[in-house]
């Protein structure tokens, strides 16, 4: 039977024991490639690919912003063009507003009594002629029917209507209404009125109107639009007997308003 060898653990020649180990790396190349290491920079960001939704949220706040844009922009181009416009209008037509004056205010009763029980009443009866003047070469109102309000200072003294009419191109219209009222006066209002009739030179009227008012320019129509003259330094004083009492209209002056509180009916 043969016998069997054994390897022996003694160290060899070159030191190194009968298990042959691998071996080492050596700058010749020799044996196993070096292992390279990795170096860590802290401060590099990370690459975080976008998500599907980011990019439709980025797109459509890119499309809102384009929509704002051209909104923004035909607004601006529109109020140029509508600027233009009325100012080739004005250039070509000169339109001026129109004009109104009170000609005669005839005040047929005046009358403020006091009864038993301390209750004040107040009758009147007012005839108004006044003139509407149209100065426009180009333009044409169509006015509707007018209330007509009388004051003394704040104190109601008359009411009425004035029909509807049209003013035509460089015309003068001659209007004519009654106004009266019948009604009881609290103390502030009698108060104020009293002072006013005693006043030397007459007690203040002021007539207040209130319309509708359509324009016509050539080919251009406009929309009604709600207009109010008032007619102011009118002093009027209490008839005598059944004699009417004529108001003093000399300094009176009427101008006209739009209704709508930022805008002037100016031309």
């Amino acid at each position: 039977m043969a016998d069997r060898v054994y390897p022996s653990s003694k160290p060899n020649a070159n030191g190194t024991n009968g298990t042959a180990a691998p071996a080492a790396a050596n700058g010749n190349g020799n044996g196993a490639a070096p292992v390279k290491s990795q170096l860590y920079n802290p401060n590099r960001q990370l690459y975080r690919p976008q998500s599907h939704y980011h990019r439709r949220q980025r797109s459509h706040r890119n499309l809102c912003c384009c929509c704002c844009f051209w909104t923004i922009l035909t607004i601006l181009a529109l109020a140029l063009l509508a600027a233009i416009v009325g100012a080739a209008l004005y250039v070509l037509y000169r339109p001026h507003r129109p004009e109104f004056s009170v000609t005669n205010l005839r005040i047929a009763k005046m009358n403020l009594t006091t009864s038993p029980d301390s209750s004040s009443h107040l009758t009147t009866l007012f005839n108004l002629t006044l003139i509407s003047k149209n100065p426009n070469n180009h333009l044409i109102f169509y006015y509707d029917p007018f209330s007509v309000t009388a004051f003394s200072d704040s104190v109601q003294i008359g009411n009425g209507s004035l029909s509807a009419f049209t003013s035509d191109k460089n015309n003068q219209t001659s209007l004519r209404g009654i106004l009266s009222i019948s009604q009881d006066l609290d103390t502030e209002s009698l108060t104020s009125l009293r002072s006013n009739l005693k006043k030397k030179k007459g007690f203040p009227v002021e007539i207040q109107m209130d319309t509708k008012v359509k324009m016509k320019m050539d080919w251009l129509k406009s929309k009604k639009v709600g207009i109010r003259v008032t007619c102011e330094g009118i002093r009027g004083t209490v008839p005598s007997g059944k004699t009417p009492s004529l108001a003093s209209v000399t300094d009176s002056e009427c101008k006209v308003d739009l209704r709508i509180k930022i805008w002037k009916f100016s031309f």
